[in-house]
């Protein structure tokens, strides 16, 4: 059985402080998420299907079925039920594919993504806010330790 780690110099101190703050940003998001799966009616796999493709969408990028299924890391089954569902509830709509007709793509729905912007919004202006207090120099080292921390705890 493994023993309590307990710290002891400054460097440790300050280690802890940053996994508590982890740990808070956790809390926080977990909150968030829960507030808009109560407000939106839908639930976290639902969530996290709008927000991917709400991300893409603003890179430009079309979303296959399968590109869902593999950031979902759900099976075809899973997959087909979630589309099904979501494009009843009218938050998506499934459209061929702009440059092979034989495959398909998934695109929200304007209603959708004005939903989603209006439980979001608010939140992600708070976010910016925050990013907007620290320098360059020091968002290039936060995003990187955010990355880092995220393929530590995700490591696929």
């Amino acid at each position: 059985m493994s023993q309590r780690w307990e710290p002891q110099t400054p460097r440790d101190f300050a280690v802890m402080d940053v996994l508590r703050a982890i740990r808070a940003l956790g809390d926080a998001m977990d909150r968030m998420h829960s507030g808009m799966k109560g407000d939106m009616d839908m639930n976290a796999t639902d969530i996290a299907a709008l927000r991917m493709l709400i991300m893409r969408e603003q890179r430009g990028q079309a979303v296959s079925p399968h590109d869902l299924a593999d950031h979902l890391r759900i099976s075809t089954a899973s997959t087909t039920k979630l589309l099904d569902r979501l494009t009843l509830s009218g938050h998506l709509e499934r459209r061929p594919h702009p440059h092979d007709r034989r495959a398909r793509i998934v695109v929200l729905t304007d209603a959708s993504r004005s939903e989603f912007y209006q439980h979001f919004g608010e939140r992600l202006r708070a976010m910016r806010g925050v990013t907007e207090q620290f320098g360059d120099d020091e968002l290039t080292v936060i995003t990187r330790f955010m990355l880092e921390l995220s393929a530590a705890l995700d490591p696929e």
